[in-house]
């Protein structure tokens, strides 16, 4: 009987370190490669940095429109980006002018 005994508590002993060693390595694949993990991180912070620069990027583009947009308003009408303007949406050119095509 104590045999038997010792050998149960054996088991159960084994049995419990078997389960939360299981645990553990479940919740430690998990941490790693888990769609919250260490390397979705990485990749989260990689799209992050592209996103950045393209913000960058637009955040240049704006302000040059809005320089161009400044230059039209009611009060400050540059005439050269006026004349600019209306020639390529008529499709205009003047005789002293010098075409480039491009693009």
């Amino acid at each position: 009987m104590v045999i038997r005994r010792g050998l149960r508590s054996i088991l159960v002993t084994l049995a419990l370190y078997a389960v939360s060693g299981a645990a553990v390595s479940y919740f430690m694949f998990h941490a790693q490669h888990g769609a919250r993990g260490l390397e979705a991180r990485g990749a989260v912070r990689e799209q992050l940095r592209t996103m950045e620069a393209e913000l960058a990027t637009l955040v240049t583009e704006r302000k040059s429109w809005e320089h161009r947009l400044s230059l039209v308003r009611d009060d400050t009408v540059d005439r050269d980006l006026l004349e600019e303007n209306a020639r390529e949406i008529l499709g205009r050119t003047n005789r002293n002018d010098v075409v480039i095509l491009g693009r």
